[in-house]
């Protein structure tokens, strides 16, 4: 360990450029999948962040909602399996609005109110509670879709004002403005439209499913896909994962990323590479003093996960606790195995973060969160533990007894960050 720390010391320029280099990969890296969970959502963050726990399509649509249209003894029969509790029409199509005094293409979501498939983001204002209503994506508000602005629909049918009530985050579709409103004004906008005599009828794109309490939307989805027949049952995560364009997306990046995950090593796998074989007359010396290779081995993997921590470190404070769909790793350093392993000890790790703030190679509130985990969690966690065992397993200071709900071992549940956690998991 010395021997490692000693030698980084010595040639601060040569490990410093490296560590800056992977620095710049591991941004680049991080930058990528901020823009792909950003394309994502205005992709399809309106399916994403609305409250239904199964959305039933047309068989034929290929989990395209845009070309999805469920029958009424399709939606009778939904209704009717065990396990789901509420089976609502949801409609979704493209619409030319006029918003703010511009004409320009808008996505509109209709529920029914009060049931599945009300968005879950909402930032201000209040869901709608009468026909004519509409919460707007929060990202255009800028636009004429802010509260209290007045979008109008456009067709051959006429013109039909819609009141935005509420804004929502993250609620784009297809890269649109989006708004979600009540099924009977979706109907209405849709006859606007296409030109259609009042009354006629306007069948929901997909229906909204919410499960019975206690039941499993996996389980339910099962169901529903062997009782009735010309529909494919999704949860809302596997429509998210499955909705075209998502994932032909994710495809793309998948294989920049890939690529950037196969650069890094290899950056740093030459450089030590290089750097041994200059060193290795010296190298042979301290074999021929008595040296051990295990010493030298170690002393080299100790270099390269120093390496890999510090120049993943510089956006670590900023964004240690955050959290991403999809994204289990995200800002988190990953030397918890070499620590584990006993290459890396908590002080090296600490000592390392903190020369590296002392330096400049490093913003205090990256260090600081950085030593905080290690220290002030990792390590006091692990002295309780070993303080207290074995009967600190049994104790139970709040007197708890219930079990813990289905959630915690399913990730069936609304809660985002609840959701991706135990799904990770």
């Amino acid at each position: 360990m010395f021997l490692a720390w000693h030698e980084m010391r010595r040639s601060k320029l040569r490990f410093g450029l490296l560590t800056g280099a992977v620095g710049l990969l591991v941004f680049l890296i991080l930058f990528q999948q901020a823009l792909l969970g950003g394309l994502i959502t205005q992709f399809i963050g309106a399916v994403r962040n609305q409250s239904a726990d199964v959305l039933v399509f047309n068989d034929q649509a290929r989990k395209n909602i845009e070309g999805s249209i469920i029958l009424p003894e399709q939606a009778a029969a939904v209704a009717a399996v065990e396990g789901v509790a509420v089976a609502s029409p949801l409609g979704e199509s493209t619409f030319t609005v006029q918003a703010d005094g511009s004409e320009t293409d808008a996505v509109v979501f209709g529920y029914v109110l009060g049931g599945p498939g009300a968005p879950t983001t909402l930032s201000a204002g209040r869901l709608p509670t009468a026909d004519g209503e509409a919460v707007a994506s929060e990202k255009d508000e800028a636009d004429g879709f802010g509260i209290g602005d007045t979008v109008t629909v456009l067709g051959p049918g006429g013109t039909l004002d819609l009141t935005v009530v509420g804004v929502a985050r993250d609620l784009n579709y297809s890269v649109s403005p989006t708004m979600f409103t009540s099924f009977d004004t979706f109907a209405a906008a849709k006859r606007v439209r296409n030109g259609l005599a009042e009354g006629t009828a306007v069948l929901p794109s997909v229906l909204a499913v919410q499960v019975a309490d206690g039941a499993d939307a996996e389980a339910v989805v099962e169901r529903i896909a062997a009782a009735v027949g010309g529909v494919e049952p999704l949860t809302r995560q596997q429509a998210v994962d499955g909705s075209p364009g998502v994932s032909s997306v994710r495809t793309s990046f998948g294989v920049i990323l890939g690529l950037f995950y196969l650069v890094v090593p290899l950056v740093t796998g030459l450089f030590f590479l290089i750097v041994t074989f200059q060193k290795a007359s010296a190298l042979t010396l301290l074999r021929a003093i008595g040296a051990r290779a295990r010493t030298l081995v170690v002393a080299l993997l100790v270099q390269v996960v120093l390496v890999m921590a510090l120049g993943s470190l510089v956006a670590f404070g900023q964004y240690q606790d955050a959290m991403w769909t999809g994204e289990p790793w995200l800002y988190h350093s990953r030397i918890s195995a070499a620590m584990n392993l006993k290459l890396l000890s908590p002080k090296q790790v600490i000592d390392a973060a903190v020369d590296a703030y002392r330096r400049g190679l490093a913003p205090i509130e990256a260090v600081e969160g950085f030593v905080r985990q290690v220290l002030g969690w990792r390590e006091y966690v692990r002295g309780i533990y070993w303080h207290r065992m074995p009967a600190f397993a049994q104790q139970n200071a709040l007197d708890h007894h219930q079990p813990l709900p289905w959630m915690y071992w399913s990730g069936e549940t609304d809660m985002r960050c609840m959701a991706e956690s135990v799904g990770q998991t």
